[in-house]
This record gives C-alpha cells, sequence and structure tokens, in this order.
C-alpha cells in the first residue's frame, strides 16, 4: 500500500451527494482524500477515463494503490480511512453484505440519476 491520498470523484449538483461528501470532509483526517467535484469541473475525470455522464451515475474514487473503486467499493475505500467509520467498512466489505449493498445501491444511483436534470443533460451532450 502507498501513501498515495485517495481521489474522490463526486456529483457536486446533487444536494444529497454534496451533503454527504461536506460530512466527509469534516471529520476526514487531513492529507487522506482530494475532493473532485466533477459535476463542476469534468475536466477532472480525465484522470479516470469515463464520461461524465457515466461518473455521475455511480460515486468513483482511485484508492491509495491508484485502483478506481466504484459504487459500494468506492464508499468502502472512504470509510476504510475514516475513524468511526472504519468498522461499518468492514461490515459492508464482508461477501453477503457488500452484495447486497450493491445490488441496493444501484437501483437507488440508476433511480437518482435518471430524476436529475443535470446528468440527464450530461447524457445529451455524448
Amino acid at each position: 500500500m502507498s501513501n498515495m491520498m485517495i481521489k474522490v470523484f463526486y456529483d457536486g449538483k446533487c444536494g444529497m451527494c454534496s451533503r454527504e461528501i461536506r460530512h466527509y470532509m469534516k471529520i476526514s483526517p487531513r492529507e487522506t482524500f482530494i475532493w473532485r467535484d466533477i459535476a463542476n469541473e469534468p475536466q477532472h475525470l480525465k484522470e479516470i477515463n469515463v464520461s461524465q455522464s457515466y461518473a455521475l451515475k455511480r460515486l468513483h474514487v482511485i484508492d491509495q494503490d491508484g485502483k478506481i473503486q466504484v459504487g459500494v467499493d468506492a464508499f468502502i475505500a472512504i470509510w476504510s480511512k475514516i475513524p468511526r467509520w472504519r468498522l461499518l467498512a468492514f461490515l459492508c466489505a464482508m461477501p453477503g453484505i457488500k452484495f447486497t449493498l450493491s445490488v441496493l445501491y444501484n437501483k437507488f444511483a440508476d433511480w437518482k440519476f435518471a430524476r436529475s436534470t443535470h446528468c440527464q443533460m450530461a447524457v445529451q451532450k455524448l
């Protein structure tokens, strides 16, 4: 494992997403994360080589090993670096729990994406 900071690519135009990310920003150890608002600064997506439309569908991170994590895996990567959230990360990484959470997260993410005006505008740019 390296000392590389985790890069978090989040939807800054989504109220719920932004609130959650602001919470993580407040409670996370310094020099652990780099936060990338891909709704307002899509040029950061060059780092993960995906379209804005694709990235807005799911939370993405580049973990400390340089690997791209998406969805529940991205949350686990974040939570594992926040002291009070490490137990949650451990539990959510368990195979049966992770599978169930992934199914639920993907359904919710698809629902949110379909109803978000700025996400649909990103689709039209393709």
